[in-house]
Protein backbone atom coordinates (compact mmCIF):
# COMPACT_ATOMS: atom_id res chain seq x y z
CA UNK A 1 0.00 0.00 0.00
CA UNK A 2 1.25 3.61 -0.43
CA UNK A 3 1.48 5.70 2.40
CA UNK A 4 -0.69 8.80 1.02
CA UNK A 5 -2.74 10.30 3.44
CA UNK A 6 -0.35 9.35 6.13
CA UNK A 7 -1.14 11.50 9.21
CA UNK A 8 1.50 14.72 9.42
CA UNK A 9 2.98 14.33 5.71
CA UNK A 10 3.93 17.61 4.87
CA UNK A 11 1.77 19.25 1.83
CA UNK A 12 4.58 19.74 -0.28
CA UNK A 13 5.59 16.54 0.10
CA UNK A 14 1.95 15.07 -0.97
CA UNK A 15 2.21 17.37 -3.76
CA UNK A 16 5.35 15.82 -4.70
CA UNK A 17 4.25 12.59 -4.41
CA UNK A 18 1.15 13.87 -6.69
CA UNK A 19 2.97 15.11 -9.30
CA UNK A 20 5.28 11.48 -9.46
CA UNK A 21 2.48 9.74 -9.87
CA UNK A 22 1.60 11.78 -13.60
CA UNK A 23 2.99 8.77 -15.97
CA UNK A 24 5.28 11.57 -18.34
CA UNK A 25 7.22 8.70 -19.41
CA UNK A 26 8.95 8.67 -22.55
CA UNK A 27 8.04 7.74 -25.15
CA UNK A 28 4.55 8.10 -24.94
CA UNK A 29 4.68 11.17 -21.73
CA UNK A 30 1.17 11.98 -20.96
CA UNK A 31 1.98 15.79 -21.24
CA UNK A 32 -1.81 16.85 -20.90
CA UNK A 33 -2.29 15.79 -17.34
CA UNK A 34 1.22 17.64 -16.22
CA UNK A 35 -0.20 20.68 -18.14
CA UNK A 36 -3.28 20.53 -16.43
CA UNK A 37 -1.52 20.21 -12.90
CA UNK A 38 0.20 23.26 -13.68
CA UNK A 39 -2.85 24.81 -14.62
CA UNK A 40 -4.56 24.30 -11.53
CA UNK A 41 -0.90 25.18 -9.44
CA UNK A 42 -1.04 28.57 -11.20
CA UNK A 43 -5.03 29.05 -10.20
CA UNK A 44 -4.19 28.05 -6.54
CA UNK A 45 -0.58 30.18 -6.73
CA UNK A 46 -2.34 33.42 -8.10
CA UNK A 47 0.56 32.94 -10.71
CA UNK A 48 0.08 34.46 -14.48
CA UNK A 49 -0.28 31.06 -16.79
CA UNK A 50 0.63 30.67 -20.65
CA UNK A 51 0.65 27.65 -22.94
CA UNK A 52 3.15 27.89 -26.01
CA UNK A 53 3.00 24.54 -28.27
CA UNK A 54 6.17 24.33 -29.81
CA UNK A 55 5.17 21.30 -31.56
CA UNK A 56 2.04 19.30 -31.61
CA UNK A 57 1.20 17.82 -28.35
CA UNK A 58 4.35 19.46 -26.99
CA UNK A 59 3.48 22.56 -24.64
CA UNK A 60 5.68 24.82 -22.46
CA UNK A 61 3.95 25.69 -19.43
CA UNK A 62 4.96 29.35 -18.31
CA UNK A 63 3.95 30.37 -15.25
CA UNK A 64 4.92 34.07 -13.93
CA UNK A 65 5.11 36.38 -10.40
CA UNK A 66 5.59 39.57 -11.50
CA UNK A 67 8.18 41.60 -10.42
CA UNK A 68 7.75 44.92 -9.41
CA UNK A 69 10.17 46.48 -11.70
CA UNK A 70 9.19 45.09 -15.42
CA UNK A 71 12.16 47.16 -17.25
CA UNK A 72 14.64 44.84 -15.54
CA UNK A 73 15.68 40.94 -17.13
CA UNK A 74 13.62 37.93 -15.44
CA UNK A 75 14.47 34.92 -13.30
CA UNK A 76 14.01 32.09 -15.40
CA UNK A 77 12.97 28.63 -12.92
CA UNK A 78 13.12 25.89 -15.71
CA UNK A 79 12.51 21.89 -15.16
CA UNK A 80 11.12 19.54 -17.81
CA UNK A 81 7.95 17.66 -17.19
CA UNK A 82 9.11 13.63 -19.12
CA UNK A 83 10.68 11.00 -17.47
CA UNK A 84 12.92 8.35 -18.47
CA UNK A 85 11.44 4.92 -19.20
CA UNK A 86 11.31 1.90 -16.48
CA UNK A 87 11.72 -1.62 -16.32
CA UNK A 88 9.31 -2.22 -13.60
CA UNK A 89 10.28 -5.74 -12.67
CA UNK A 90 13.63 -4.60 -11.05
CA UNK A 91 11.88 -1.74 -8.96
CA UNK A 92 10.98 -2.92 -5.49
CA UNK A 93 7.95 -0.56 -5.59
CA UNK A 94 5.25 0.79 -8.44
CA UNK A 95 7.51 3.60 -9.77
CA UNK A 96 4.37 5.54 -10.60
CA UNK A 97 2.49 5.24 -6.91
CA UNK A 98 5.18 7.14 -5.39
CA UNK A 99 5.74 4.94 -2.45
CA UNK A 100 7.13 6.45 0.73
CA UNK A 101 8.30 4.07 2.86
CA UNK A 102 8.80 4.15 6.62
CA UNK A 103 12.25 5.47 6.82
CA UNK A 104 10.52 8.72 4.45
CA UNK A 105 11.94 7.64 1.22
CA UNK A 106 9.64 8.34 -1.66
CA UNK A 107 10.16 6.24 -4.43
CA UNK A 108 9.22 7.04 -8.14
CA UNK A 109 10.19 7.76 -11.55
CA UNK A 110 10.99 11.33 -11.65
CA UNK A 111 12.24 11.65 -7.99
CA UNK A 112 15.97 12.77 -8.81
CA UNK A 113 15.01 13.60 -12.39
CA UNK A 114 13.67 16.07 -11.95
CA UNK A 115 9.85 16.40 -10.70
CA UNK A 116 11.64 17.53 -7.23
CA UNK A 117 12.77 20.44 -8.41
CA UNK A 118 9.44 21.28 -10.03
CA UNK A 119 7.82 21.57 -6.73
CA UNK A 120 10.35 22.97 -4.64
CA UNK A 121 9.88 26.02 -7.22
CA UNK A 122 6.58 26.31 -6.68
CA UNK A 123 6.61 25.39 -2.81
CA UNK A 124 9.36 28.35 -2.68
CA UNK A 125 6.95 30.75 -4.68
CA UNK A 126 4.28 29.52 -2.46
CA UNK A 127 5.78 30.56 0.67
CA UNK A 128 7.09 33.71 -0.37
CA UNK A 129 3.83 34.85 -1.74
CA UNK A 130 2.15 33.89 1.63
CA UNK A 131 4.50 35.80 3.41
CA UNK A 132 3.93 38.79 0.91
CA UNK A 133 6.91 39.33 -0.50
CA UNK A 134 7.02 41.30 -3.65
CA UNK A 135 10.75 41.50 -5.72
CA UNK A 136 11.88 43.89 -8.51
CA UNK A 137 12.62 41.26 -11.02
CA UNK A 138 9.78 39.21 -12.29
CA UNK A 139 9.65 35.02 -11.85
CA UNK A 140 9.17 32.77 -14.48
CA UNK A 141 8.69 28.98 -14.07
CA UNK A 142 9.35 26.91 -17.44
CA UNK A 143 7.66 23.50 -17.62
CA UNK A 144 8.80 21.79 -20.59
CA UNK A 145 8.45 18.36 -22.42
CA UNK A 146 10.82 16.15 -24.28
CA UNK A 147 14.35 16.86 -22.39
CA UNK A 148 15.12 13.51 -21.80
CA UNK A 149 15.17 12.79 -25.57
CA UNK A 150 17.46 16.00 -26.38
CA UNK A 151 15.05 18.77 -26.02
CA UNK A 152 14.70 19.13 -30.13
CA UNK A 153 10.86 19.22 -30.03
CA UNK A 154 10.71 21.29 -26.46
CA UNK A 155 13.22 24.26 -25.21
CA UNK A 156 15.37 24.12 -28.55
CA UNK A 157 12.18 25.22 -30.41
CA UNK A 158 10.73 27.62 -27.92
CA UNK A 159 14.27 29.48 -27.06
CA UNK A 160 13.60 30.65 -30.96
CA UNK A 161 9.62 31.81 -30.36
CA UNK A 162 8.98 35.33 -29.51
CA UNK A 163 7.35 34.06 -26.65
CA UNK A 164 10.44 33.07 -24.89
CA UNK A 165 12.32 36.45 -26.23
CA UNK A 166 8.91 38.32 -24.61
CA UNK A 167 10.03 36.54 -20.97
CA UNK A 168 13.15 38.82 -20.98
CA UNK A 169 15.32 35.89 -19.49
CA UNK A 170 18.38 37.42 -17.96
CA UNK A 171 19.54 34.23 -15.52
CA UNK A 172 18.20 30.61 -15.41
CA UNK A 173 18.02 27.62 -12.92
CA UNK A 174 17.86 24.15 -14.24
CA UNK A 175 18.49 20.84 -13.32
CA UNK A 176 21.93 19.59 -11.40
CA UNK A 177 22.57 16.02 -10.01
CA UNK A 178 22.87 15.09 -6.04
CA UNK A 179 25.72 14.84 -4.63
CA UNK A 180 26.60 11.81 -2.28
CA UNK A 181 28.94 14.21 0.03
CA UNK A 182 27.52 17.41 2.70
CA UNK A 183 28.44 19.26 -0.69
CA UNK A 184 26.03 20.71 -3.25
CA UNK A 185 27.00 20.43 -6.93
CA UNK A 186 26.60 23.32 -9.14
CA UNK A 187 26.79 22.92 -13.20
CA UNK A 188 27.94 26.16 -15.32
CA UNK A 189 28.80 24.38 -18.50
CA UNK A 190 27.65 21.01 -20.40
CA UNK A 191 29.76 18.84 -22.13
CA UNK A 192 28.85 18.68 -25.86
CA UNK A 193 26.90 15.48 -26.94
CA UNK A 194 28.60 14.19 -30.54
CA UNK A 195 26.81 11.19 -31.56
CA UNK A 196 28.89 9.14 -34.63
CA UNK A 197 28.16 6.41 -37.22
CA UNK A 198 31.45 5.32 -38.85
CA UNK A 199 30.78 3.60 -41.99
CA UNK A 200 33.38 0.92 -43.02
CA UNK A 201 33.04 -0.44 -46.96
CA UNK A 202 35.25 -3.30 -48.50
CA UNK A 203 35.38 -6.86 -50.09
CA UNK A 204 32.37 -9.32 -49.63
CA UNK A 205 32.79 -12.57 -50.13
CA UNK A 206 32.68 -16.47 -48.81
CA UNK A 207 33.11 -16.42 -45.11
CA UNK A 208 35.72 -19.21 -44.93
CA UNK A 209 38.65 -17.08 -47.36
CA UNK A 210 41.34 -14.69 -46.32
CA UNK A 211 40.00 -11.86 -47.60
CA UNK A 212 42.01 -8.77 -47.97
CA UNK A 213 40.69 -5.35 -47.50
CA UNK A 214 37.04 -6.18 -45.83
CA UNK A 215 35.05 -3.77 -44.12
CA UNK A 216 35.51 -5.51 -40.80
CA UNK A 217 39.07 -4.61 -40.89
CA UNK A 218 39.07 -1.29 -41.58
CA UNK A 219 36.33 -0.72 -38.87
CA UNK A 220 38.23 -2.57 -36.40
CA UNK A 221 41.31 0.08 -36.93
CA UNK A 222 38.48 2.91 -36.29
CA UNK A 223 37.06 1.57 -33.19
CA UNK A 224 40.92 1.06 -32.03
CA UNK A 225 41.71 3.81 -32.49
CA UNK A 226 38.56 5.87 -30.90
CA UNK A 227 38.71 3.40 -27.93
CA UNK A 228 42.71 4.32 -27.17
CA UNK A 229 41.96 7.65 -27.06
CA UNK A 230 38.86 6.69 -24.74
CA UNK A 231 41.29 5.21 -22.08
CA UNK A 232 43.55 8.40 -22.47
CA UNK A 233 40.89 10.45 -21.54
CA UNK A 234 40.31 7.98 -18.94
CA UNK A 235 43.70 7.88 -17.48
CA UNK A 236 43.79 11.68 -17.28
CA UNK A 237 40.92 11.44 -15.15
CA UNK A 238 42.15 9.28 -12.77
CA UNK A 239 45.48 10.64 -12.10
CA UNK A 240 44.04 14.15 -11.19
CA UNK A 241 42.19 14.26 -8.39
CA UNK A 242 41.14 18.02 -9.30
CA UNK A 243 39.55 17.13 -12.28
CA UNK A 244 35.57 16.01 -12.61
CA UNK A 245 34.03 13.98 -15.61
CA UNK A 246 32.73 16.94 -17.17
CA UNK A 247 36.08 18.32 -17.71
CA UNK A 248 37.34 15.57 -20.04
CA UNK A 249 36.01 14.10 -22.86
CA UNK A 250 34.40 10.36 -22.68
CA UNK A 251 33.38 8.18 -25.25
CA UNK A 252 31.24 4.93 -25.75
CA UNK A 253 30.78 2.30 -28.77
CA UNK A 254 27.26 2.12 -28.19
CA UNK A 255 26.08 0.14 -31.53
CA UNK A 256 27.94 -2.29 -33.94
CA UNK A 257 25.60 -3.09 -37.34
CA UNK A 258 26.92 -5.52 -40.18
CA UNK A 259 26.54 -8.88 -41.67
CA UNK A 260 23.53 -10.53 -42.87
CA UNK A 261 25.27 -14.36 -42.50
CA UNK A 262 27.52 -16.11 -40.78
CA UNK A 263 28.92 -17.83 -43.64
CA UNK A 264 29.13 -13.91 -45.64
CA UNK A 265 31.67 -11.57 -45.63
CA UNK A 266 29.69 -8.26 -45.36
CA UNK A 267 30.41 -5.01 -48.06
CA UNK A 268 29.47 -2.95 -45.56
CA UNK A 269 29.64 -2.63 -41.36
CA UNK A 270 29.32 0.27 -38.85
CA UNK A 271 29.68 1.42 -35.52
CA UNK A 272 28.09 4.16 -33.49
CA UNK A 273 29.32 6.36 -30.73
CA UNK A 274 28.63 8.13 -28.31
CA UNK A 275 30.77 11.43 -27.79
CA UNK A 276 30.67 13.90 -24.79
CA UNK A 277 33.18 16.62 -25.66
CA UNK A 278 34.78 18.77 -22.76
CA UNK A 279 34.08 22.67 -23.29
CA UNK A 280 37.23 23.77 -23.44
CA UNK A 281 37.80 21.07 -26.37
CA UNK A 282 38.73 22.67 -29.94
CA UNK A 283 35.71 21.72 -32.08
CA UNK A 284 37.14 21.70 -35.39
CA UNK A 285 40.14 19.93 -34.56
CA UNK A 286 38.83 17.64 -32.84
CA UNK A 287 36.34 17.35 -35.77
CA UNK A 288 39.60 16.35 -37.81
CA UNK A 289 40.63 13.84 -35.68
CA UNK A 290 38.01 11.64 -36.53
CA UNK A 291 38.75 12.14 -40.01
CA UNK A 292 41.93 11.46 -39.81
CA UNK A 293 41.03 8.38 -37.91
CA UNK A 294 38.68 7.21 -40.62
CA UNK A 295 41.65 8.06 -42.94
CA UNK A 296 44.27 6.21 -41.16
CA UNK A 297 41.80 2.91 -41.15
CA UNK A 298 41.81 2.64 -45.40
CA UNK A 299 39.53 3.61 -48.27
CA UNK A 300 36.24 3.78 -48.15
CA UNK A 301 35.36 4.29 -44.17
CA UNK A 302 32.92 7.74 -43.72
CA UNK A 303 31.55 9.28 -41.04
CA UNK A 304 28.52 11.13 -39.91
CA UNK A 305 26.57 12.94 -37.03
CA UNK A 306 23.41 11.47 -35.43
CA UNK A 307 23.23 15.09 -33.19
CA UNK A 308 26.36 17.23 -32.91
CA UNK A 309 26.24 19.82 -30.43
CA UNK A 310 28.69 22.59 -31.48
CA UNK A 311 27.88 25.87 -29.57
CA UNK A 312 29.22 24.95 -25.84
CA UNK A 313 28.63 28.20 -23.29
CA UNK A 314 30.14 28.86 -20.01
CA UNK A 315 27.99 30.56 -17.26
CA UNK A 316 30.69 32.78 -14.84
CA UNK A 317 31.48 31.81 -11.48
CA UNK A 318 33.60 34.50 -10.28
CA UNK A 319 32.11 36.86 -7.71
CA UNK A 320 32.34 40.06 -10.07
CA UNK A 321 29.39 38.36 -11.92
CA UNK A 322 26.30 39.93 -10.17
CA UNK A 323 24.24 36.30 -10.73
CA UNK A 324 26.85 34.28 -9.73
CA UNK A 325 27.28 36.67 -6.31
CA UNK A 326 23.81 36.08 -5.55
CA UNK A 327 23.40 32.92 -5.80
CA UNK A 328 26.88 32.16 -4.00
CA UNK A 329 26.09 34.75 -1.70
CA UNK A 330 22.45 32.90 -0.64
CA UNK A 331 24.32 29.77 -0.55
CA UNK A 332 27.22 31.05 1.49
CA UNK A 333 24.36 32.45 4.08
CA UNK A 334 22.37 28.79 4.16
CA UNK A 335 26.24 27.48 5.18
CA UNK A 336 25.95 25.51 2.06
CA UNK A 337 28.74 24.38 0.81
CA UNK A 338 29.24 24.71 -3.42
CA UNK A 339 31.00 22.74 -5.98
CA UNK A 340 31.05 24.25 -9.32
CA UNK A 341 31.15 21.35 -11.87
CA UNK A 342 30.98 21.04 -15.76
CA UNK A 343 28.00 18.87 -16.46
CA UNK A 344 28.78 15.26 -17.40
CA UNK A 345 25.36 15.09 -19.76
CA UNK A 346 23.51 17.22 -21.53
CA UNK A 347 20.55 19.12 -20.38
CA UNK A 348 18.49 21.88 -21.30
CA UNK A 349 20.34 25.15 -19.73
CA UNK A 350 22.55 24.17 -23.28
CA UNK A 351 19.56 25.90 -25.65
CA UNK A 352 19.18 28.49 -23.19
CA UNK A 353 23.48 29.54 -22.56
CA UNK A 354 23.48 29.33 -26.44
CA UNK A 355 21.24 32.56 -26.77
CA UNK A 356 22.91 34.07 -23.95
CA UNK A 357 21.42 33.22 -21.16
CA UNK A 358 23.10 32.46 -18.18
CA UNK A 359 22.05 29.23 -16.10
CA UNK A 360 23.25 27.02 -13.57
CA UNK A 361 22.48 23.80 -13.19
CA UNK A 362 21.54 22.98 -9.47
CA UNK A 363 19.19 20.12 -7.73
CA UNK A 364 19.51 20.69 -4.14
CA UNK A 365 19.86 17.29 -2.75
CA UNK A 366 23.12 16.65 -0.78
CA UNK A 367 23.71 13.64 1.19
CA UNK A 368 22.16 11.31 -1.55
CA UNK A 369 22.88 8.61 -3.86
CA UNK A 370 22.80 9.75 -7.71
CA UNK A 371 19.46 7.74 -8.73
CA UNK A 372 18.74 9.25 -12.06
CA UNK A 373 17.60 6.37 -14.73
CA UNK A 374 18.08 3.79 -12.26
CA UNK A 375 15.96 1.39 -10.59
CA UNK A 376 13.94 2.29 -7.12
CA UNK A 377 15.28 5.96 -8.11
CA UNK A 378 14.19 7.55 -4.85
CA UNK A 379 14.47 10.63 -2.80
CA UNK A 380 14.12 11.39 1.04
CA UNK A 381 11.41 13.52 2.30
CA UNK A 382 13.64 15.09 4.29
CA UNK A 383 16.06 16.35 1.68
CA UNK A 384 13.32 17.28 -0.66
CA UNK A 385 11.91 19.61 1.92
CA UNK A 386 15.15 21.10 2.89
CA UNK A 387 15.49 21.58 -1.29
CA UNK A 388 12.48 23.91 -0.65
CA UNK A 389 13.99 26.03 2.22
CA UNK A 390 16.80 26.38 -0.17
CA UNK A 391 15.13 27.77 -2.72
CA UNK A 392 13.12 29.78 -0.25
CA UNK A 393 16.46 32.00 0.28
CA UNK A 394 17.53 31.26 -3.48
CA UNK A 395 14.89 33.22 -5.28
CA UNK A 396 14.65 36.20 -3.17
CA UNK A 397 18.32 37.35 -3.73
CA UNK A 398 17.76 36.29 -7.30
CA UNK A 399 15.08 38.15 -7.73
CA UNK A 400 16.77 41.30 -6.02
CA UNK A 401 19.76 41.41 -8.45
CA UNK A 402 20.24 45.49 -8.90
CA UNK A 403 19.68 46.92 -12.13
CA UNK A 404 22.85 45.40 -14.80
CA UNK A 405 24.51 48.06 -17.06
CA UNK A 406 22.79 46.58 -19.51
CA UNK A 407 19.26 47.22 -17.79
CA UNK A 408 20.20 51.15 -16.74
Amino acid sequence: MASEGREGEHPSVTLFRQYLRIRTLQPEPDYGAAVAFFEERALQLGLGCQKVEVAPGRVVTVLTWPGTNPKLSSVLLNSHTDVVPVFQEYWSHDPFEAFKDADGYIYGRGAQDMKCVSIQYLEAVRRLKAEGHHFPRTIHLTFVPDEEIGGHQGMELFVKRPEFQALRAGFALDEGLANPTDAFTVFYSERSPWWVRVTSTGKPGHGSRFIEDTAAEKLHKVVSSILAFREKERQRLQSDPQLKEGAVTSVNLTILEGGVAYNVVPATMSASFDFRVAPDVDLKAFEGQLQDWCQAAGEGVTFEFAQKWTEPQVTPTDDSDPWWAAFSGACKDMNLTLEPEIFPAATDSRYLRAVGVPALGFSPMNRTPILLHDHDERLHEAVFLRGVDIYTRLLPALASVPVLPSES
